[in-house]
């Protein structure tokens, strides 16, 4: 069967909700010191890879919009690659997809508190940085438990605050903006343009997460594809804008501004006041990831109960009162919780960046398999030009893949050999009872 059962969850978030949602997820603290560390790789060329970057990630993204106009539920990477390929496929990219995401989460409200402890140190340690984490893990979960429409709200409101300081940055920035800063004599080696794009490529993540709700989407055939191309193009319009005022503002001097080149732009361009209001972004900007991730993440957490990869029903569990996936979100946010005080997800940063490689090239792959389904063929979105999107995409997730460390990826090998076991383990429980 294609199609899960998805009853209790209502469709309610549109083409504006889930653009917003995606950008809010893709646009994190990421842009917030991307500009240093590519002019320092690539210097006034650094555009370069910017444009390279967002093509070959809106071609990654078009195959996300072809399997999330087949396969509608909510799930996100992990329902596609289970309905192309089985049980064991989804388990392993779940679990991926739920690890990467915690990780992430746990990461970035560290750096949420890191950028507030530095204006008010009496956030950085102890009860006071204890109780801050827990306000905010809590606060999301109280958010997002109580409706889809206030999680949505909540996430529309983040992005168009998150996107106004960055969008003055640009339009005021532009006037001090020096040609000759963007000139450059040489274009960049291969090598040197693959590993800025290596970077910048995590930069435009996000997308995988922002379509989890494809269950709660109003006609997600045309919601999803259509939410997916206006998302992407704005964030490269935005990524391209901002190295291009922050090049021309700084020049030479922008790689040595790895803590906040934007702030420190702003700062040329507005005064103290940018500088402020910058710093004010991050932090908001922060703080929107993170709403939109415990928005996001849980109903990945309630997909696996729900298909019974995860043989724990309570995860399943939708609220009679707001139809929310209440128990999941409660758990998922518990233990992004439990990992953001404990400071250990550090040691798998690596396997988490490398596990969301691993996803994507599950979704390029599930586009070429759920073409073979004949139930599917003529249903949702279609990529133009064949099969040329979805093999482009599994090669360029394959280069990538190929510059991880030996150690990367035995560690990696290693999880999902570990994964592997725990699902047949499981299927001999459920064959056993």
């Amino acid at each position: 069967m294609i199609k899960k059962n998805t009853e209790g969850l209502k469709r309610r978030v549109g083409v504006l909700g889930l653009s917003a949602n995606i950008i809010n997820i893709i646009i994190g603290s990421g842009i917030f010191v991307l500009p240093a560390l590519v002019a320092g790789y690539m210097g006034a060329s650094g555009v370069i890879a910017y444009i390279l970057c967002g093509l070959l990630m809106a071609m990654i993204m078009l195959c996300f919009a072809e399997a999330g106009s087949k396969v509608t539920n909510t799930g996100g990477p992990y329902t596609y690659i289970e309905t192309a390929f089985g049980d064991h496929a989804g388990f392993i990219g779940g679990f991926f997809a739920v690890g990467s995401a915690l990780f992430a989460d746990a990461a970035v409200s560290n750096a949420l508190i890191n950028v507030i402890g530095s204006a008010y140190p009496f956030f950085e340690e102890g009860w006071p940085r204890l109780l801050f984490l827990f306000i905010l893990f809590y606060g999301l979960v109280y958010i997002n438990i109580i409706g889809l429409k206030q999680g949505i709200g909540l996430v529309k409101f983040n992005t168009l605050i998150k996107l106004i300081p960055l969008i003055l940055l640009i339009i005021i920035g532009f006037k001090d903006v020096s040609i000759s800063n963007l000139y450059f004599e040489n274009i960049p080696s291969i090598k040197t343009l693959g590993e800025t794009s290596l970077i910048l490529f995590f930069a435009f993540q996000g997308c995988e997460t922002g379509i989890v709700i494809g269950g709660e989407v109003i006609n997600p055939k045309r919601t999803i594809p259509r939410a997916i191309l206006i998302s992407i193009t704005i964030v490269v319009i935005v990524y391209i804008l901002i190295q291009t005022v922050c090049q021309g503002v700084l020049g030479n001097d922008l790689p040595n501004f790895t803590a906040d080149p934007l702030a420190e732009t702003a700062k040329v361009v507005m005064g103290s006041f940018g500088y402020t209001l910058l710093t004010i972004g991050a932090v908001i900007s922060i703080f929107g990831y993170m709403s939109g991730a415990i928005l996001n993440s849980p109903r990945i957490v309630y997909a696996l109960s729900r298909d019974q990869v995860i043989p724990i029903k309570a995860l399943s569990k939708i609220h009679k009162s707001f139809s929310t996936p209440y128990i999941a979100i409660i758990v998922y946010a518990t233990i992004g919780f439990i990992l953001s005080i404990s400071g250990s997800f550090e040691q798998l940063a690596v396997i988490a960046s490398s596990s969301m490689l691993l996803l994507y090239l599950g979704v390029a792959l599930s586009v070429i398999k759920l073409r073979t389904f004949q139930e599917l063929k003529h249903d949702g979105f279609k990529i133009p030009g064949g099969w040329l999107v979805p093999i482009l995409s599994v090669a360029i997730i394959l280069y990538f893949l190929s510059n991880l460390s030996t150690n990367e990826m035995i560690g990696t090998a290693i999880t999902i050999a570990v994964l592997s076991l725990i699902f047949l383990i499981i299927k001999f429980l459920k064959r056993k009872n």
